[in-house]
């Protein structure tokens, strides 16, 4: 398991390479915990006397180097999330990310398909593997779904009629259905709570889900169609989401906006929403190009390659409580 981790790796970073992309560096010690919507860990900064954060994500470094003149980026990053744990969870990981100038989410989902395809290939000889009995072929043209679609299929709720949280949560209410830390959260936050838990488990065979809300995405772009929903998608596998990734917002008006609205869910109690982050704001102002992003969980795709039930069967040392 643990030499498929290190192929995987490097059969990224080969593919990565030879398409152009640059791998960075980016901070892990953060003034700002952005990048993410996701409560961070906190330290503090003996030498300069303040708070600081791990990261919970390189997203928006990697967009500044777009800002200063990289074309394609990419980071095998060290993240930490102090959040809940599960078999498809841990509060520190590697993650890939990558953003490509001139890219949109249609381009994005292309090379991901393509990307994969490569991957699976080079480490496993097969574009098809096998989960608790279950066939999952990579070599059919993957399925699109739309969030809307999922929930209204699963729970008979229509996100689109349920313009606040306050009015979601009476749906989520009268379906029987039990988010916790509901009372809490802002809207975005449950449509991500509700899916997760009625939609993302019946997703098996790779599905491309699409169209997020807009309060799902506050660094998404709009969608030009529908200025509600966001040009997003998120790979899902076997009921795991494997890829997050979209046309990256690059309207440094809009982003604020976004942003402010974040920081008052954050201040209201939802200690998972992004706080305001005024030097990524002023890189923007300086001009971002059109780009599309990516991120991908290291430890989560081995798991699902190698077939286990838990993230931590595939780190060679995770982190175990002090008895």
């Amino acid at each position: 398991r643990f030499l498929l981790r290190t192929q995987v790796i490097q059969t990224l970073r080969r593919y990565l390479d030879e398409h152009g992309f640059q791998e960075v560096d980016t901070p892990i010690l953060c003034n700002k915990a952005t990048g993410a919507l996701a409560r961070p860990f906190k330290t503090h900064h003996n030498a300069l006397n303040m708070e600081v954060f791990l990261r919970i994500a390189p997203e928006t470094y990697l967009k500044r180097l777009i800002v200063a003149g990289y074309d394609r980026v990419y980071e095998m990053a060290r993240c930490f999330r102090n959040e809940g744990m599960d078999p498809s969870h841990l509060q520190d990981f590697t993650m890939l990310e990558y953003y490509a100038a001139y890219w949109n989410y249609e381009d994005n989902m292309r090379f991901t398909e393509e990307l994969f395809r490569f991957m699976l290939e080079t480490c496993l000889g097969s574009l098809q593997i096998e989960i608790d009995g279950v066939t999952i072929d990579f070599s059919k043209k993957w399925k699109r779904l739309s969030l809307r679609e999922g929930l209204l299929e699963e729970t008979g709720i229509d996100v689109d009629q349920c313009p606040d949280a306050e009015a979601l949560r009476e749906k989520i209410s009268a379906a029987g259905i039990e988010i916790e830390k509901a009372a809490t959260l802002g809207r975005g936050a449950l449509i991500d709570s509700l899916y997760k838990k009625t939609v993302r488990k019946k997703l098996i065979q790779p599905t491309f889900l699409v169209q997020h809300p807009i309060d799902l995405s506050p660094l998404a772009r709009r969608n030009d169609e529908n200025t509600n929903l966001t040009d997003r998608f998120q790979l899902v596998v076997a009921g795991w989401e494997i890829v997050n990734a979209y046309s990256e917002l690059v309207d440094p008006i809009d982003q604020r906006n976004r942003l402010e609205e974040q920081a008052a869910l954050r201040a209201a109690g939802d200690d998972e929403a992004m706080e305001l982050d005024e030097d990524y704001l002023l890189a923007m102002e300086h001009g971002m190009p059109p780009i599309s992003g990516w991120g991908m969980g290291i430890d989560r795709i081995v798991t699902l390659l190698t077939g286990q039930d838990n993230l931590r069967d595939v780190v060679p040392f995770p982190l175990l409580k002090n008895l």
